[in-house]
């Protein structure tokens, strides 16, 4: 299995290790390889006795959080773990060296981040927006100066600060970028009515992929979080604390690619169905 894993990811193993200057990043999946992988770590690792003056491992990093100030670096070590792990589970997936880190793919997952306006602070307003694309790399990520007065920063879930608007840009600018990059795009993400309205934008409904919605993804009819959601299909904890939209937009976005096969050939089915049902509709008699 190592040396089939090798055989496979050669040159973009090489590559990642010396631009990320990772050392030894297989050992995060060491429980999904075989035994021969095990045994190989172990030697590697040494015996109990020669590692017992040497310093505790640091926790598995989360693959959704950004681990670099650098998004690009971030994205493509989100991208190459995402490729590891599928492989390690049977799943099949291509490297595209023809795209650039952060530019824009046929689909893209949003997420929005809100502050509190209105004299109570209980009306919603966008504080901040992030896009990716289909391989989790950010795209575009801005902190929105409001419209209205901001009231309640809410920075326990939404993670912004005052000091985060003094560099925000404005309401329109960002809506009409957003309304450009998204435009013929699929739109993925959780719940993106409550984005879209912040935004005060629309999208057409055949290209939008939101995981609250997705029939398999429901319990007993209702949508769950995407916590939930990504605890139980990508084994991921997410929004622990303030929320990152970079985080929640990879997680979307991950649920769907995970999910796409199925996914796509549900909403063409749907069409179809529609599409039967508006010829059958019968005309309305006109009376004279």
């Amino acid at each position: 299995m190592a040396t089939k894993l090798k055989k496979i990811l050669n040159p973009n193993w090489t590559q990642l290790q010396e631009r990320l200057k990772i050392n030894g990043s297989e050992n995060n999946f060491s429980k999904h390889s075989n035994k021969s992988n095990t045994e190989t770590s172990k030697s590697i690792l040494g015996k109990r006795k020669e590692r017992s003056n040497e310093e505790p491992q640091a926790p598995k990093p989360n693959p959704l959080i950004p681990i670099s100030s650098d998004c690009r670096l971030a994205g493509l070590w989100n991208r190459f773990l995402l490729l590891l792990h599928d492989f390690l589970h049977g799943v099949s997936y291509m490297f595209h060296t023809h795209t650039t880190p952060g530019s824009l793919t046929d689909m893209v997952a949003m997420d929005c981040e809100m502050v509190g306006v209105s004299s109570l602070g209980n009306k919603s307003a966008l504080g901040r927006v992030t896009l990716v694309n289909k391989w989790g790399n950010v795209v575009y990520d801005e902190y929105v100066r409001p419209l209205e007065y901001v009231v309640d920063f809410r920075t326990e879930i939404s993670g912004i600060r005052p000091r985060d608007l003094k560099k925000a840009k404005d309401f329109n600018v960002v809506q009409k970028k957003v309304a450009e990059m998204v435009d013929g795009k699929i739109l993925v993400g959780h719940a993106l009515h409550n984005d879209l309205k912040a935004l005060l934008l629309t999208h057409p409904k055949k290209d939008i992929r939101d995981t609250a919605q997705y029939a398999p993804f429901l319990k007993e009819g209702r949508s769950r979080s995407l916590k939930n959601l990504a605890a139980e299909f990508l084994s991921v904890d997410i929004q622990n604390g303030e929320h990152c939209p970079v985080e929640d937009a990879r997680a979307a976005m991950m649920l769907y690619q995970r999910h796409r096969k199925q996914w796509e050939k549900s909403a063409k089915d749907f069409k179809r169905l529609k599409e039967k049902q508006k010829k059958r509709k019968p005309k309305k008699k006109k009376f004279t």
